[in-house]
């Protein structure tokens, strides 16, 4: 257990924690365990060590979640607070709306895009927390935003479609100069085999693969899959 004065932890901290960043504490006690200095790692800072490399693969979970590791003076503590994720939905309808609600009851935050300008800006402001699923077939759309998506790291990018849109999109995204290792992020077709038909369903399943990819688990998706989506 570590016992610390407020005053021995950044303001910064609490401002952030204040505006829902994702952000973590880094703090390192001296070899002897008797003096401790706490710093703040935002998400996607670039890390300087393998303490701040950790604070960034806890916050890439958007769990919170604490570590311990051993520095070059002594024990380091790493406390994570992640933002929740920020669904940016690229494209209108029924299921955008449904897609809204079930985040909604996740306790994530959402919002519908409708142009390339209006879902760059989304994604650059919420970069730590975006989650992109883009509904739209508009070749003018949805390559831009999900060639734009993989450029900023967005950890989860999907595009609802069936096999043939896929495969235009991925000619579209490659044609953009998005290399292999880049369109393997895309899940395409969207959402994890659950055998959905209806729009409510078909939002769960959306949201399920958002879940599984943030969490690092190994759920299975549609595009992993040979037959047909329905």
């Amino acid at each position: 257990m570590l016992l610390q004065p407020l005053s021995a932890i950044p303001a910064e901290w609490w401002e952030l924690l204040g505006t829902g960043a994702g952000v973590a504490l880094v703090t390192r006690l001296s070899e002897g365990a008797d003096g401790a200095v706490s710093e703040v790692v935002r998400a996607g800072d670039e890390p300087a060590d393998d303490a701040g490399r950790r604070a960034g693969e806890l916050l890439g979970t958007r769990r919170p979640g604490r570590d311990a590791l051993y520095g070059g003076s002594g024990l380091v503590l790493v406390e994570a607070y992640p933002s929740a994720p920020y669904v940016v939905i690229g494209g209108t309808g029924e299921l955008a709306g449904v897609i809204g609600a079930q985040a909604a009851l996740l306790g994530w935050e959402s919002v519908v895009v409708e142009n390339a300008a209006d879902a760059e800006k989304a994604l650059t402001e919420h970069r730590d927390a975006a989650c992109l699923v883009m509904l739209s077939h508009d070749p003018d759309f949805d390559v831009p935003v999900l060639r734009n998506a993989l450029a900023l790291g967005i950890p989860y990018v999907g595009a609802l479609g069936s096999r043939r849109t896929t495969a235009r999109r991925q000619d579209g995204l490659v044609a953009a100069g998005v290399g292999a290792s880049e369109l393997a992020r895309v899940h395409g077709p969207i959402g994890l085999d659950l055998g959905a038909k209806t729009p409510a369903e078909t939002a769960l399943a959306i949201c399920a693969e958002i879940l599984g990819v943030l969490g690092g688990r190994d759920a299975r998706g549609l595009r992993d899959s040979d037959g047909p989506l329905r």
